[in-house]
């Protein structure tokens, strides 16, 4: 049995842990959801919220992962020995396993359109139509699944240090650098300034209690708290690191994601005269048609693919190594072959999610086809109870001597910190959770 490995460096770390919250949520769900709630208050909101709320309930993850040292499960029943809080480590092991289930069949529509970008001029005159072109087609969607996936395992077999973190070096540093060269190229597209306007000048008419849970909503589920991928990333923290600093790096790198998403997108969905309340398919259907209408543009929307291809791997990977992790437990030369099985084994049960826009449309379950019930069970159940649990467990369950030799802050921080875990966030949990089913 060979000793659990460690980050080679502070920096690997917070890009690994950045590369893990930086996903969907922030590129694809995050402009929409802007769009659609009136840009800059929801933005505003959105910002307070995940310093306020997010970034403690991450914190938490940390100190519980890094004290623990070992994967989820196992860290629960070292930390409450004889209790049931293990059972918050099965669960996220759960949520994530159904999330990357068809979180993989988003993978493979953005596989999908770069194909198509870098082999075939996307100057199509219906870009919704592909779009439901696409993900009606099974072999294609399948077959992009089954690449995504591959790509995923390939880079979780590999281990901490020679996969994930070797990863996201490399391809955390291109995210950004791809970012603010989109987000030039936009800001320079005549009209992009009411875009700039309705991105960071708050229109107060928003200000609701809707938008304010909207943007809550987004806070915890752009930082991928909940599932424990930020509870098994932490356990490979040395001792020495700072826990609060590299939650505070997370959640601004977070959020500079989310923000440059929203600088790529609204000022060349103004410019173009295209409607910013777009929803789910501003980046499938409007941005393909905007990019077509500007000089190489071609160039710029496979530059936008690679980004949002190189997001959705460091998201899943998280996923994938917190499955990988609780099933080799410190057995480390067991990882390969836990990454290639549990990967198919996450590709087989996401092959009806991938095949709900086609053959499987007629089929529905609560909530709609399979794709939406394991987006409800995982977005809409796993993440805001294992976030509530993780939540309690931090603020109650462990210590304020143990918290405090983990988070090594200056004394009132530490119980601010307290204070949130105990009763703001898990109110705010609540809040969330009941509301999103009465909505």
């Amino acid at each position: 049995m060979r000793q659990r490995e460690q980050w080679t460096s502070k920096i690997g770390f917070v890009l690994a842990a950045a590369g893990s919250a930086i996903g969907l949520g922030a590129i694809w769900k995050f402009p929409y959801m802007a769009g659609t709630n009136g840009g800059s208050v929801f933005v505003l909101l959105f910002i307070i919220c995940t310093l306020a709320i997010g970034l403690p309930i991450l914190l938490a993850e940390f100190v519980i992962g890094r004290r623990g040292q070992h994967d989820a499960v196992t860290s629960l029943k070292k930390l409450a020995p004889g209790k049931p809080w293990f059972f918050i480590g099965w669960m996220g092991l759960l949520s994530s396993f159904i999330l990357l289930s068809f979180y993989s069949v988003v993978g493979g529509w953005i596989l999908s359109y770069l194909a198509r970008a870098l082999f075939f001029r996307l100057d199509v005159a219906d870009y919704g139509g592909l779009f439901n072109a696409i993900i009606a087609n099974p072999g294609e969607v399948l077959i992009a699944q089954a690449v995504f996936m591959i790509m995923t395992i390939w880079i979780v077999q590999s281990g901490i240090r020679g996969g994930i973190e070797r990863a996201s070096r490399w391809m955390m540093p291109l995210l950004f650098i791809f970012f603010i060269v989109l987000a030039i190229r936009s800001l320079t597209l005549e009209g992009a300034m009411e875009g700039v306007r309705f991105l960071f000048v708050p229109d107060w008419s928003y200000l609701t209690g809707k938008t304010f849970l909207l943007a809550l909503g987004q806070a915890f589920f752009s930082l991928s708290v909940g599932v424990t991928a930020m509870m098994t990333y932490a356990s490979y923290l040395p001792k020495e690191e700072k826990l609060g600093q590299s939650a505070f790096n997370v959640s601004i790198l977070n959020i500079f994601i989310s923000l440059l998403a929203g600088i790529v997108i609204f000022p060349a969905v103004f410019a173009l005269g295209q409607s910013p309340a777009e929803g789910p398919g501003l980046i499938f259907v409007v941005l393909p048609a905007i990019f077509n209408e500007i000089p190489f543009g071609g160039f710029f929307l496979i530059l936008f693919f690679i980004l949002l291809l190189f997001a959705t791997l460091t998201s899943s990977i998280s996923m994938l190594e917190i499955v990988v992790s609780t099933g080799i437990q410190k057995k480390l030369e067991r990882r390969k072959t836990a990454a290639w099985v549990f990967g198919l084994l996450i590709f087989i049960v996401g092959i009806p999610s991938a095949l709900s826009f086609g053959v499987l449309s007629d089929v529905k379950l609560p909530g709609g086809t399979f794709f939406d019930f394991a987006d409800i069970l995982t977005s809409r159940i796993g993440l805001p109870v294992g976030a509530l649990l993780i939540s309690i467990f931090a603020g109650f369950v462990l210590s304020t001597a143990e918290t405090d030799d983990e988070l090594r802050m200056k004394p009132f921080l530490n119980r601010a910190w307290k204070f949130i875990v105990r009763f703001i966030a898990p109110l705010a949990i609540i809040i969330i959770f009941i509301a999103s089913f009465i909505d």
